[in-house]
């Protein structure tokens, strides 16, 4: 009896041990599986911003946690600005000497300039304007407020293909003058001398005009041209009434009766080589031709009947 009562505490421990270790186990893989899901959702998380801004995900892994601010930086273009103006104002002077000070006020010059009076009196000048790019929409509005607009032209000429293409030629002519320059230090004789000097100066001469078409092109693309045309002459207006009246029947007749003229005036003069070579051969048949006839006798009437009776 003893015998069993030890026996029985002891398997009661190792019950209470056994337990205990199961819960232990329990609770660290309850630990775990919430530490797993946690990383997942945070991974889950991280993927759908990734998805959703790869841009800003991008520039933070590369710029330190910055994110883009501004928009990417275009590729500069070369675009020839040219206009044509025509404004009818009061007083012509007045009117360009305002558009000089505003050419001046944004920062351009005054070209080419002429002025000239018409058959009636009215002043007209035409004047040349380089403004720079960036004010030219607003030089060109501020003109054709000075007066009346009676015409406006405007084009817009994209050449950044060819000042791309100039700039490169230009790299390579004068990487080719420098290799000219290397041969000339080595060469030794005369005759080559002369020969690398005359290639010297014609690949000299094609970059100096390299170099004058880029100047050409950046000049026209910086500066828009606008070329002004003012005038004090109004715009003649067609009547009203389309219907002729005694004067313009009187007009009609007369250009009728002038076209007339000038027709007859044609035909005569086409007829006249023709009718001088008449009257020449008219005049030689008078002075020559018709004296010899009138000179030989006439024959006899009774001399011829006689001759028919000898015979």
């Amino acid at each position: 009896m003893r015998a069993r009562r030890s026996v029985r505490p002891v398997q009661a421990l190792a019950g209470l041990l056994l337990a205990a270790a199961l819960a232990l186990s329990g609770c660290s893989g309850s630990g775990d599986d919430s530490g797993g899901s946690a990383l997942s959702d945070s991974d889950a998380a991280q993927s759908r911003a990734k998805e959703a801004a790869p841009g800003a995900a991008a520039d933070d892994a590369g710029g330190g946690g910055r994110q883009a601010t501004t928009a990417p930086k275009l590729p500069t273009s070369h675009i020839i600005r040219t206009a044509e103006l025509t404004v009818q104002v009061k007083n012509v002077p007045k009117a360009l000497e305002a558009a000089r000070t505003t050419t001046e006020n944004a920062g351009g010059y005054v070209g080419k300039e002429s002025t000239f009076r018409d058959e009636e009196g009215a002043e007209e000048t035409q004047v040349v304007l380089r403004v720079p790019v960036d004010k030219y929409a607003d030089v060109l509005a501020e003109l054709e407020g000075s007066g009346k607009l009676l015409e406006r032209n405007a084009k817009a000429q994209d050449v950044t293909d060819q000042v791309v293409d100039v700039e490169s030629r230009i790299k390579t002519q004068r990487a080719s003058v420098a290799r000219i320059r290397e041969l000339m230090d080595q060469a030794t004789k005369l005759s080559d001398v002369v020969t690398l000097e005359g290639e010297l100066s014609t690949r000299q001469a094609d970059l100096e005009a390299l170099l004058a078409r880029q100047a050409s092109l950046k000049d026209r693309a910086s500066l828009a041209t606008i070329t002004l045309s003012l005038s004090e002459k109004p715009v003649v207006k067609a009547a009203e009434d389309d219907d002729p009246g005694v004067l313009d029947a009187l007009a009609g007749g007369w250009d009728a009766f002038v076209s007339m003229l000038r027709w007859i005036v044609v035909a005569l003069a086409a007829v006249l080589p023709f009718a001088a070579v008449l009257a020449l051969l008219l005049l030689a048949w008078l002075r020559w031709l018709r004296p010899r006839q009138a000179r030989r006798p006439a024959p006899q009437p009774g001399r011829t009947e006689q001759e028919g009776e000898q015979d």
